[in-house]
């Protein structure tokens, strides 16, 4: 196999895996945010998303868009190790020793 290809895709895998320890870095980033606002309850988050809106609200949306976070870090870490296991493969492939 080419080996400028098994380089780009070896390139491309350990790209993701940074994306994917970024994206587990913002999800706990959220997690402790909610630990941190959702006992004491202020004021000023309601002012901020504007007239109407209720802790019951902020808590569905804030539940649904770490679901959403969450399910996008488990899809780039199947990404991920796809990416691996292919470079993997295709430097196998090749015939010759890598380190």
């Amino acid at each position: 196999m080419n080996d400028m290809f098994e380089k780009k895709v070896r390139a491309a895998s350990v790209a993701v895996w940074w994306v994917v320890l970024a994206a587990t870095g913002f999800v706990i980033l959220i997690w402790l945010m909610h630990l941190a606002v959702m006992p004491f309850q202020p004021g000023w988050i309601l002012s901020m998303w504007g007239p109407g809106v209720t802790w019951e609200f902020v808590q569905i949306v804030w539940f649904w868009a770490v679901a959403g976070a969450k399910f996008f870090v488990w899809f780039l870490f199947f990404v991920a190790v796809w990416l691996t296991l292919w470079a993997k493969q295709l430097r196998k492939s090749d015939g010759t020793p890598k380190a």
